[in-house]
Formats: structure tokens, C-alpha cells, sequence
């Protein structure tokens, strides 16, 4: 079923960054908060994005990529894919607020079976291809909210 999960979207970026206007990477680290902070460390999220423009200040699209938030005490690494609708707002022509909203398919430990995926965010853009990005992620999983913390770059491709 995860494999199924993947491969779908795989292929749904695959077809929608055909036409991207707005196609961005990024990567961040952060620290776990919630029911899970007791059980892990640090969190490293990578993740693509594909926007379009619906207005001049507002942007939609899709998003995906993977969680790994390591483990403490002998707890295994916990793994997430989610794939989310994506939306950005541009409150200024420096900061930029967003939502993804979607489904993180739960890739480790076994067991993990994922959940609801959100993640608010603030961006700050340094220049035209490049945003310092601030995001609260939550998944919510059996047994309560696994939150992180992050603080990242989001680049322009």
C-alpha cells in the first residue's frame, strides 16, 4: 500500500511540473514538540513544491516530500512521505504566508501508518528564487500529533 502511495505521487508530480510556474525545493531541520518529544530528537524534512498562480498574490498547487526525525534512546527513526494541496498568500512582497494540507504516508518505524498532514508556514524572500521558510508540521498518528519545528531554505527551479 505504501509503495502504491509513492508511486502515485511520483506520477502526479511527474504530469504536473510539465506546465510548472512554480516549481520549488527546499530543506530544513527542526525539533520535535508534542506527543513525540520525549521519543525524538531532530527532525530533517526535504520537499518539493509546484505552484500556479490563481491571483497575483495567491498561489496554489502540490506539494510532496519526506520526513526523518531521528530517534532517542534506542526509539527508531520515524519517516514520513506526505503529499499535500499547497497554498502561499503573498502578505508583502517580502514574507509570504502558506498552508499545506494533505496525507503523510507513514514510511518508519513499522507500525507507522501515518496520518493527517498540515503545516502552517511565514516565508521570507531573500531574493527572487529564494525563501527562508518557518513551519509548524503536524501528522496526526495513532496515539496523538507528531509535531515539528522547522526552519529552512526553499529554492527556486
Amino acid at each position: 500500500m505504501k509503495k502504491l502511495f509513492l508511486f502515485a505521487a511520483v506520477a502526479v508530480f511527474g504530469l504536473t511540473s510539465m506546465n510548472a510556474q512554480g516549481l520549488k525545493a527546499g530543506v530544513s531541520g527542526g525539533f520535535i514538540s508534542g506527543d513525540f518529544s520525549d521519543g525524538y530528537s531532530f527532525n530533517i524534512s526535504v520537499d518539493v513544491t509546484n505552484l500556479w498562480d490563481v491571483s497575483e498574490d495567491f498561489d496554489a498547487g502540490v506539494t510532496a516530500g519526506y520526513s526523518h526525525s531521528i530517534g532517542k534512546d534506542n526509539i527508531d527513526a520515524a519517516g514520513f512521505l506526505p503529499i499535500a494541496g499547497a497554498a502561499r498568500y503573498n502578505i508583502s512582497e517580502e514574507f509570504t504566508l502558506g498552508a499545506d494540507l494533505g496525507y503523510a504516508v507513514g514510511i518508519s518505524p513499522d507500525g507507522n501508518d501515518g496520518g493527517f498532514y498540515y503545516s502552517p508556514r511565514l516565508q521570507y524572500g531573500v531574493s527572487d528564487s529564494i525563501d527562508i521558510v518557518a513551519a509548524y508540521r503536524g501528522v496526526s498518528v495513532d496515539g496523538g500529533t507528531f509535531n515539528t519545528i522547522t526552519f529552512g531554505v526553499e529554492f527556486g527551479i
